[in-house]
């Protein structure tokens, strides 16, 4: 059940990199358009930054999902198979580990429960708490950053989710790869 979840976290993460991908190159096209018109759209630069990061850590967790990360195998493939399993299982370890150390960074940041107990007032959150995560604003845009930095929340969530299904062995893509 936990894979058949993650296989389709995956999926919606990997449709959504490969939206951002496009809108990248939209807006990359747009920016030498306007550009060499002599009239640059100044925004355009900013939002493709924000779509490349989206787009990165959507992928990111993904990779972790369809086994895609990048790997040295110099050591482990020399080491006998009941080793390297558990060399693999390690590796799954470590990386759900990070996954939760990602998840925990960004309940300290985001302070959701502090933010809630304030009663969701950003003044009132930024004065008890001299957090101003919800206060600045990105350059061009004129949205909240905050808005830009929930993909940590989304891949924290994903890399969780993808790395425990590696770990316990529940992870379908796995089965594909084995048959």
């Amino acid at each position: 059940m936990i894979g058949n979840l993650s296989a389709r976290v995956a999926r919606v993460e990997m449709t959504l990199a490969v939206m951002l991908a496009v809108s990248i190159t939209v807006l990359i096209l747009l920016n030498v358009v306007t550009r060499s018109a002599g009239a640059a759209l100044y925004w355009v630069d900013e939002l493709a930054i924000y779509a490349m990061a989206w787009m990165t850590f959507l992928s990111a967790s993904a990779a972790l999902h369809f086994g895609h990360t990048v790997a040295v195998t110099i050591l482990t493939d020399l080491l006998p198979p009941i080793i390297r399993h558990i060399a693999a299982k390690l590796v799954d370890l470590i990386v759900f580990a990070f996954a939760l150390a990602m998840f925990w960074f960004c309940w300290r940041w985001f302070s959701p429960l502090e933010l809630a107990r304030h009663g969701f007032d950003f003044k009132a959150f930024q004065g008890a708490t001299f957090n101003f995560i919800y206060a600045e604003p990105t350059t061009t845009l004129g949205i909240k950053k905050y808005w830009v930095w929930m993909v940590m929340w989304a891949f924290s969530i994903g890399a969780t989710l993808h790395s425990f299904t590696n770990l316990i062995g529940q992870n379908p893509a796995d089965k594909k790869e084995e048959s």
